[in-house]
Order: structure tokens, then sequence, then C-alpha cells
């Protein structure tokens, strides 16, 4: 590592943040107690008691690289600034930084999705749980940017907030059914991207024209009709699974789809999983701007999946987000804001064989590692690419 620049690393795109504490009554510097706080949930902080406990273990490290007029705050402290810090500004430089790293992918699949912070309510002050829609660049591996509601139901407001901040040009959007909506697809296609959105029960007559669709054309074996089919199988942990692609660019039997700005195909995946001699099957439906090509829609509908595996779940197991109590408004969302931070951080590490919850570990016993994540700008990303994102073998 070289020496340490505020001005060129992860922490440095955080130093444009105002202060919204009173200038007379200030002790400690915005800035420091950012750095504090990111680095702090890097080695595996949850809360505000934890970064203070943190700030004072490695105050002589800190002095390194920052001023510390008046020492570490205390946790009050931490707690009172980022409850105060609007969430909104702490995010908007989370995403500048986010675009400054992330390889330009044409047609990366970036995928929304929500997750509810489950222990994050305060039912003596009518507080709900905090809900927060997400942006996921599935090749990149990188959290986009975040909106916040409190409920689920919610999603279909934020989610053409979410869009309106992200770069999405040349991309694909996959949504769940929730955001299955006709303004939300004409917004993607508004602003140079394409879509895939799952249907589900929020749109009924649709899913029931699609499904129509690939009976009929099932039933005419595919005799001249745009279609094409890919299939996969996965095997591992006593389990096995095969999935079958399907698209279909006839829309002549989707009355809906004229609602539909730019939507020229159907997609249908089907499912067998076999668990320990027990099999489960399963159909879903899409509808897209991506075409007919089923390698495309493939990894479209895969990549969708992505947000489980590789985000909602490296939150929930590395670095226990559900658990989290921090309850006030805007201190859970900067909160939310750190993780996001921190996980997008490791994720770009590709140099250290480990998982997030190890690396977490390590940036806590080694310094040098711990500077090289909060100073160095990560290196580029390697083998990632539309064809190579997610791991799909034909069979």
């Amino acid at each position: 590592m070289g020496e340490p620049s505020l001005e060129r690393s992860l922490v440095g795109h955080f130093a444009v943040l105002e202060d919204p504490r009173d200038a007379l009554r200030r002790r400690h510097k915005l800035i420091d107690m950012i750095v504090i706080a990111i680095a702090a949930v890097l080695c595996g902080a949850d809360g505000w008691v934890a970064v203070a406990a943190f700030g004072r273990a490695k105050e002589g490290w800190l002095r390194q690289f920052l001023e510390l007029p008046n020492g570490i705050p205390s946790h009050d402290t931490f707690g009172r600034v980022f409850a105060v810090l609007a969430p909104v500004a702490f995010e908007a430089c989370f995403r500048a930084w986010v675009e400054a790293i992330r390889a330009v992918i044409p047609g990366e699949v970036i995928a929304l999705d929500g997750k509810t912070l489950r222990r994050s309510h305060n039912r003596a002050a009518g507080l709900g749980a905090l809900h927060l829609v997400s942006a996921w660049a599935s090749a990149n591996r990188v959290v986009l940017g975040q909106v916040a509601t409190e409920a689920k139901s919610n999603e279909i407001t934020a989610i053409p907030q979410l869009l309106a901040l992200l770069q999405i040009e040349g991309c694909i959007v996959t949504i769940d059914a929730m955001g299955c909506q006709t303004k939300i697809a004409a917004q993607i296609i508004a602003q140079g991207g394409d879509y895939l959105l799952a249907l589900k029960g929020n749109q009924e007559t649709l899913e029931r024209e699609v499904e129509e669709a690939f009976i009929d054309a099932d039933a005419r074996d595919y005799a001249g009709i745009d279609s094409q089919v890919l299939e996969t199988a996965e095997r591992g942990h006593g389990r096995r699974e095969t999935r079958r692609y399907r698209t279909l660019g006839d829309l002549s039997g989707v009355a809906r789809s004229a609602l539909w700005q730019g939507m020229n195909m159907i997609g249908m995946v089907e499912s067998w999983r076999e668990v320990n001699g027990k099999v489960s099957t399963e159909n879903r439906f899409y509808i897209g701007s991506i075409g007919t090509d089923v390698a495309c829609f493939a990894r479209a509908a895969r990549g969708h999946w992505g947000i489980e595996n590789d985000l909602h779940w490296s939150l929930d197991v590395a670095f226990r987000e559900d658990e989290s109590r921090v309850r006030d408004p805007a201190a859970r969302e900067n909160l939310a804001v750190l993780r996001h931070i921190a996980l997008t951080r490791l994720k770009q590490d590709q140099r250290t064989k480990l998982g997030i919850h190890n690396k977490r570990l390590k940036a806590g016993w080694d310094e040098h590692y711990l500077a090289e994540l909060l100073f160095d700008p990560p290196h580029p990303m390697t083998g990632i690419g539309p064809s190579t994102a997610e791991n799909i073998s034909q069979t």
C-alpha cells in the first residue's frame, strides 16, 4: 500500500458531506467519525457502542490518518451525529464511490429487490421496521444504491425513486412481481435500459395470458414460432436441480402486451428440484424487452437471484443485519449504508481468498489490510462480463 490519500480512496468520497451540526459545538470532525465508522463496520462492528469501542482500541493507529482533535467520540456522540446526518446525502456519496469503481459492462444485469430489517422497528414510537429497496449489479457485485421505505407495500413508489438515481443505460433491470408495473417498465426504457419483470398474482390477467401463450405454442410444437430453449442442470449438497428456460416472441395471444412499452418477449422458467429423493416443480413467467435470445434471458433471470444470494444473504449472515436494534429513523438508514459500503468494498477485494465473515476478521487484526480497504482504490474486477457473470451450463 502506498501513502494513504483521502482524496483517491473510499473514504475520500465522503469528505464532501456537509456537517449538519452547529459549528460552535462540534468537538469531533465529521470525516473522522465517518472513517472510524466505516473502518469499524469493516471489522465487525454492528452498532454505535461497537464503533466507539473499535475507535478507542485503534486510536493510536487511526491518528496516522485522522486529526482526532478531541480523541474518539463516545457511542452516544456517534448515535447523535448519524441521527442528524441526512441519509440521502450519505447514500449519494456512497453511489458516487460505486460509480467510480464500477466497470462498464454492456448488458449487465441490475437486480432490484427489497429487504426488511426485522428488528429495526420502534412500536412505542409508532415506527415500523425499515424496508430497503436496493439495486445490485450482478457482474460487478456491488450495491448501486438504496431507497428506504417503512413497508414492503411502498416498493412500488420506492422503485421509481431508486431507478432515477441509477445509470442503467445498456443494462438489463430485473424486478420481482411487486415492481411489475407499466410505469416502471416505461421509466426503464426512457433511461436507456431494458427490463425483465417477474409475473405473479398482482398481474393475474397478464400472467394468465402469458401462460396460455406458452400452452398454445407448445401444442403447436413451437413450429414456425420465434422461440428458443435452454436447459441447465446443477448438482451438489444432496440436491439436483434442472431448469428449462424458454422464450417466446409471438405476443399475438398476449393482448395486454400493448400496454407495456418496449415489450417484445415473454419467458418461462420450468424448474425441477430433487432433494433426498423428493421432487418439487415450479413454473415462473416473465415479460421483457430483451428479445428472445434465451441465453440472455437465462442470464438475466439467474442474475436477479444473485441479489438474494450475494447481497441479502451476506447482510443477514456476515453482518447480522436482521438483529440490528438501531431505531432512530436516520441513524438506522445510515447504518444500513455503512453495511453496504463495507460489503461492497470486501467483495471488490478479489485477492484475499476468504469469505466475507473472515475478511472482516482479517481487517480487524491486520491493520495493513484495513488500511488498503480504506485508502487504496479497489483493484479492477477480473473475469466479469455478461457471459461469465452467471455460471450457466448448457446440457
